[in-house]
């Protein structure tokens, strides 16, 4: 995950921090109390948490959509509302700050915009900065435009810390933005210069603990995604064949191999009922996500036939091992379920369940997407994708039409054993991906 640093011109890099007060306690407590043969007064130490925190604090994913920001923020940065749009192109932080106001950008206004720019800067260009902003007045994107053509962006580090000067009723007032980068997304924290400046750089150091509470606080939204779902075929009988210890090993190397070709795809890892595996992949500033999954789902099926291989050898056995996997696309909510041990992405509605169903359907390690996945890819992208449906030709031969669709009606008996929980998708229309090209 990348991470940003600042230059040395009036910005200060945090620097390491002591290990964090493992009292566990939850709320702003004093953890130090002055000795009594102190000759001064010792500065009390609170302990910090991220959901109970007196300074502004907000969290963006990496197309900066707001996903998350406590009480604080919404009444100290312009632009947050207690309802929050649904659709995350229009909670944009560049548009929240500019949207409905008119006339120049307040001081403050400006001051947010540029801190979001120059943390945005390194990997969101212009033209991704600029897609939410339809409806946004002509005069107010110039306004944005000139602000990210001035503003540096901020580098890489594990946390950063940015100057701000906010305007107050006082006037002008000093402050400090502390930011820290991780999978899920960016966590901003806006507090007066020097107040609980240690704490703070404690606080941020915890960074599962933060990401975990964080999670269970985000706000769920209405996106467009794309969901893969995969399942090994034949996992019963796999299991029966081998000890207890190696199947578990066997799992546990297919999970490792699949974690790390999903991350490369920027996929996100989603609840998943039995043995199989489901993962979203969202709109990324710098790479078109459907595309991203098109070639994800056909990495994860050559690392598959890869690692048959190696337990073919191992095991001297002829099971093949084999993922199979279906891809669509849709808009749907997200949001989070918690456990007592996890947090777990889920999506609602029925892109997720046609996918589903269509994985189902899937044999020896097919990759079977709906048209609509299919047309949803950029032309540039469709032409890199070798898809379409078997068919029996005039002398009875199997022959490959290319870029074709068929409902699954006609693809499979639905009225016959395995194949009956497919009739809630027999009108859906599906292709086979079957290679990339230049990819």
């Amino acid at each position: 995950m990348a991470e940003r640093n600042v230059d040395d011109a009036g910005k200060r890099r945090l620097q390491s921090v002591n290990p964090p007060d493992s009292s566990g306690k939850d709320g702003v407590e004093p953890s130090a109390e002055p000795s009594e043969s102190a000759a001064s007064p010792k500065r009390e130490r609170l302990t910090l948490v991220i959901d109970q925190l007196p300074h502004a604090a907000y969290m963006v994913n990496h197309k900066f959509e707001v996903t998350w920001f406590n009480e604080q923020a919404r009444l100290e940065i312009p632009g947050l509302l207690n309802e929050m749009p649904p659709r995350t192109e229009d909670r944009s932080i560049f548009r929240l700050l500019l949207d409905d106001r008119g006339g120049d950008p307040a001081s403050n206004t400006t001051a947010m915009l540029r801190l979001n720019l120059a943390l945005a800067k390194e990997r969101m260009n212009l033209q991704a900065i600029l897609l939410p902003m339809r409806g946004i007045a002509s005069s107010r994107v110039q306004t944005l435009e000139a602000l990210y053509d001035e503003c540096e962006p901020a580098r890489t580090s594990v946390v950063v810390e940015l100057p701000l000067l906010l305007e107050k009723e006082v006037g002008p007032q000093d402050y400090s933005a502390y930011s820290t980068y991780f999978r899920e997304g960016i966590l901003i924290v806006i507090a007066p210069r020097e107040e609980h400046t240690d704490e703070l750089r404690q606080l941020l150091s915890r960074r599962d603990m933060v990401i975990r509470t964080l999670l269970t606080k985000r706000l769920p939204v209405l996106t467009d995604l794309v969901v893969l779902v995969a399942d090994l075929q034949d996992s019963v009988k796999i299991c029966s064949e081998l000890p207890p210890d190696e199947y578990f090993e066997l799992i546990n190397k297919i999970w490792a191999t699949a974690g790390d070709i999903f991350r490369r795809y920027y996929g996100t890892y989603g609840k998943h009922v039995g043995d199989g595996m489901v993962y979203y992949f969202f709109p990324q500033p710098d790479s078109n996500y459907i595309f991203n999954a098109a070639v994800c789902a056909m990495d994860l099926k050559m690392a598959m036939a890869r690692l048959s291989k190696e337990w073919q050898l191992r095991k001297n056995w002829m099971n093949e091992l084999y993922l199979n996997t279906a891809l669509n696309e849709g808009q749907e909510w997200l949001g989070t379920f918690q456990t007592s041990t996890s947090i777990e992405f889920v999506v609602l509605g029925d892109t997720i369940n046609h996918t589903a169903r269509l994985s189902d359907m899937a044999r020896y390690g097919q990759v079977w997407a709906t048209k609509n996945f299919m047309s949803k890819l950029p032309p540039e992208h469709r032409d890199k994708v070798q898809f379409g449906i078997e068919r029996t030709g005039a002398n009875g031969q199997r022959v490959i039409v290319p870029s074709s669709y068929s409902r699954v009606s006609n693809l499979v008996d639905i009225e016959s054993g395995r194949y009956v929980k497919l009739q809630d998708i027999a009108g859906l229309a599906v292709t086979e991906i079957r290679a990339l090209n230049n990819t």
